[in-house]
């Protein structure tokens, strides 16, 4: 076993296994996906051959641990992020045959409907998922009882108010107004009546992991880290949302195109 400590903490053990240069290499944000994974698989119902939706994956390192933790099937989509690279990462780890990268817009998904057991989505549904439509796009992807969970960068508490004086330098270069604390993604789920939530809630400390993880991904990111540090809990950290899509309620049809209907008509009044 590696000697490298980094990265291991005891609250991740699933995740504490990996080699952190694996997981430095295949970091794409703010957060070590990882531990943000196995926080939200703690909530999630995974048995083996499930098939599972890894939305906006980033270069799949969520994907690749859910199969190998879990036994389940992962297609691993993400917009900006290679889908040629992710499957050399893919193959790479032995798991070619059950975990499928591809490039694709989390609005215009190629899946079919009811296709997916889960959808999960690790540090990404703030780019995508704030938008009151989307729920019920998404949510036909998925099976009548199957679960959708979120785990991500937040707000502990809505910030309604003005954006405290200590978060301003960070705020206007990040821009994170779609950033959001758990109770608001409750709140945007449940008003569809699509999802029964069943948990929604902070990581205890979370804003220390996400400090530890950038002190190791990107410690030449140093506003973040300095805002992480003056803030030291108040108001940043990781949030996460699980909902069971209901099978008693009927999503509203996607609008695919509408047909052609042109009848030429006179343009001008008294002409």
């Amino acid at each position: 076993m590696s000697s490298d400590a980094r990265l291991s903490n005891s609250r991740f053990p699933r995740a504490a296994a990996y080699h952190p240069e694996w997981i430095l290499a295949g970091g794409s944000g703010g957060a070590n996906p990882l531990w943000l994974t196995e926080w939200l698989s703690e909530e999630l119902d995974l048995r083996p051959g499930m098939r599972v939706l890894d939305l906006g994956c980033g270069r799949a390192l969520s994907s690749i641990f859910l199969h190998r933790e879990f036994g389940v099937q992962v297609w691993a989509a993400d917009l900006w992020f290679s889908a040629k690279e992710n499957m050399q990462r893919v193959r790479d780890a032995g798991v070619q045959d059950a975990v499928f990268p591809l490039q694709a817009d989390a609005r215009t998904l190629p899946f079919g409907d009811e296709f997916f057991d889960a959808v999960v989505s690790i540090d990404a549904c703030m780019y995508f998922g704030t938008d009151d439509w989307y729920l019920n796009y998404l949510a036909r992807f998925v099976r009548p009882g199957g679960q959708i969970g979120i785990a991500l960068a937040g707000f502990l508490t809505e910030l309604d108010a003005a954006v405290p004086e200590h978060l301003s330098s960070w705020w206007t270069a990040e821009n994170p107004y779609c950033m959001h604390s758990a109770a608001w993604w409750q709140h945007h789920w449940e008003r569809t009546g699509i999802v029964d939530v069943s948990i929604a809630d902070s990581l205890p400390d979370g804003w220390q992991f996400w400090r530890d993880w950038l002190a190791q991904a990107a410690p030449g990111n140093t506003m973040e880290l300095e805002t992480l540090e003056t803030d030291a809990g108040r108001n940043l950290g990781y949030v996460r949302a699980v909902g069971r899509r209901r099978s008693d309620v009927e999503l509203f049809p996607a609008v695919v195109n509408i047909p052609e209907d042109y009848t030429q008509r006179p343009m001008l009044r008294n002409v």
